[in-house]
């Protein structure tokens, strides 16, 4: 922190150079800013507060930017203290205008956050009141005006201020009418909309808002664990369902059944895609939104977590004319983006590409994506029938779930299809037993079946604040560690939290294991060798487990032991 005022230069210039730091990094798009360009031009002003204020840049974006482009530490809202600094008088008016707030102070200096560090004004103003230096460190805006509310406010969070003026349940809630109008008030409005921005400033995959007796509960799911969230108190459960209800576009009458719809948003400069799932329970409707981020989804092999020995192998497989190829592991392991990755990959002007899912999750130029509607009669298999007569080389099934399907992707595949398909097996050896459990013909499946990629997501580690540490003799006899690294001393590593990614995790990564079908497999399906013989064998071949790929990955500084243990059986 020690980056003063003195080294802050022209405010513009500073400007320019966050604005072209968030181009580079992909966080603003150039329509976005010409469209704030033409507005400034119009209204003055700083560029930047533009771009924040019209939700085309993130704060949490804005703030990396902002810290990286100025040299200048982030931190977060946490690492302040419990108390205001003493004897540091600016108004609270100041403040919140220019989203600044003193957190440290000494007889020559005063520690101050702010959002927007390129702001010369309000530092010398903090300069002229206080008689002292300023060090700078960058923070969130929301942030910032939270810690602001806090010390010198009513100590209310944003969701408090706006809690405060919204009115409760009264009336029948059983009255389409009623609901509508407690939902159409601006406080529910703008609540629902701080659920759905926090989720965004988060990264999360999902919000779940769950109404209980005496209490309305939101959490956040992100890196694929849920995190609880401030919420609205529960007289607002109505309200609050109601409202996203009528975002999705679903029957706010009907309270009983379960409904299904997806709401498109921009928010934070980001093209939102939200799937919006409501079930009834005990309390209320159960409401989980998923968040698909059109814009940041990246079909590359290598950012998936493909490493340079496995990369090789898939992609021979993938690239053999006819055949099928499964992708296996629970719900929200990364099996669609995997997949989707593949076709794009094969998605070249001399291929027809087929797709049957549901629900169809982004939409790829080339590609004939179908959405399964089997209400209407139109489910995987019916669908797939009809796409055998489109005369395509690949087809994608979103899901073999029942034997009718995988009997025509089996049939496609000897017809000379590539057929890519996903399936819910815990390991790669569990999709062959699973598909001779459906009652598939051992035959018919040695003959199509190429390969079976099993993987599960873990948390990848944000690298600048990953402690390095010897792993302890106990460590290395328990994991086997010599396997990985016969010579030297062996270093794991273990998260640091930081602004950037509090709990020490910064996205995630792919671990996988891939079967590739040999004779010696084949003769095994033929005689329904068992899982685990079935998975000897591939090892044999040289299948490395998806536990000794992520204890791999572990050793790298990828991920970490603990990350491995949480989503693989073997441990």
């Amino acid at each position: 922190m020690d980056t003063t005022t003195s080294v802050i230069e022209n405010a513009t210039d500073a400007d320019e150079r966050i604005v072209a730091a968030l181009m580079a990094k992909g966080r603003l798009k150039d329509a976005d800013l010409t469209r704030a360009r033409r507005l400034q031009e119009e209204a003055g002003g700083s560029l930047l507060a533009l771009l924040a204020r019209l939700g085309l840049v993130s704060e949490r974006d804005h703030a990396a930017a902002a810290a990286e482009v100025l040299d200048l530490p982030l931190i977060s809202a946490k690492d302040a203290p419990e108390l205001p600094p003493e004897g540091v008088t600016l108004s609270t008016k100041f403040m919140k205008q220019f989203h600044i707030c003193p957190i440290g102070t000494n007889d020559t200096q005063v520690g101050v956050m702010m959002a927007d560090p390129q702001d010369a004004y309000a530092l010398d103003a903090v300069r002229l009141a206080t008689q002292r230096e300023v060090k700078v460190a960058v923070a969130l805006r929301s942030e910032i005006d939270d810690l602001i509310e806090r010390w010198y406010g009513q100590g209310r969070s944003a969701m408090g201020a706006i809690v405060e003026t919204a009115e409760g349940e009264s009336g029948d809630i059983d009255d389409v009418e009623h609901l509508r109008d407690l939902a159409s008030e601006a406080p529910v409005i703008r609540l629902v909309n701080l659920v759905i921005q926090r989720a965004v400033e988060m990264r999360a995959s999902d919000i779940h808002i769950e109404p209980f007796e005496n209490r309305l509960k939101v959490r956040y799911r992100v890196d694929g664990v849920l995190e609880e969230g401030e919420s609205p108190p529960s007289n607002l459960t109505a309200a609050v369902i109601s409202r996203i209800k009528i975002m999705a576009r679903l029957n706010i009458a009907e309270r009983r059944l379960p409904q299904d719809g997806r709401i498109m948003l921009r928010v934070q400069g980001k093209e939102l895609d939200l799937r919006v799932s409501t079930v009834p329970t005990a309390h209320g409707e159960s409401v989980v939104m998923r968040l698909l981020d059109r814009e940041t989804v990246v079909f590359d092999f290598q950012r998936l977590g493909f490493t340079d020995n496995f990369l090789p192998q898939f992609q021979k497989v993938l690239d053999q004319p006819h055949g099928i190829l499964l992708v296996t592991g629970p719900t929200g392991s990364g099996k669609t983006t995997t997949l989707y990755t593949a076709l794009s990959k094969l998605n070249t002007a001399d291929v027809k590409i087929i797709t049957v899912e549901d629900p169809v999750e982004y939409q790829i130029e080339g590609i004939n994506q179908i959405q399964a509607k089997p209400q209407i009669g139109l489910d995987f298999a019916n669908a797939l029938r009809s796409i055998v007569r489109q005369d395509p080389d690949i087809i994608m099934i979103g899901e073999m779930r029942d034997l009718e399907t995988a009997r025509i992707a089996i049939q496609s595949a000897l017809t000379g299809h590539l057929v890519l398909s996903t399936l819910h097996t815990n390991n790669a050896a569990g999709g062959i037993t699973r598909m001779l459990d459906m009652g598939v013909e051992d035959y018919l499946l040695t003959s199509t079946v190429n390969g079976i990629l099993a993987q599960r997501l873990v948390r990848r580690l944000e690298p600048t604040h990953a402690e390095k540490y010897p792993a302890s003799p106990e460590e290395i006899e328990k994991f086997a560690l010599r396997r990985y690294q016969p010579q030297g001393e062996i270093f794991l590593y273990r998260p640091r939290g930081s602004a950037l990614a509090p709990t020490g995790y910064l996205g995630r990564t792919t671990i996988m294991e891939f079967l590739v079908m040999n004779d010696e497999l084949r003769r095994a399906v033929m005689r329904h060798a068992g899982m685990g013989e079935l998975e000897q064998l591939a090892r044999q071949s040289g299948m490395r487990t998806m536990y000794e790929d992520g204890i791999a990955k572990a050793l790298t500084g990828v991920t970490t032991i603990e990350e491995v243990l949480r989503v693989t059986e073997d441990a």
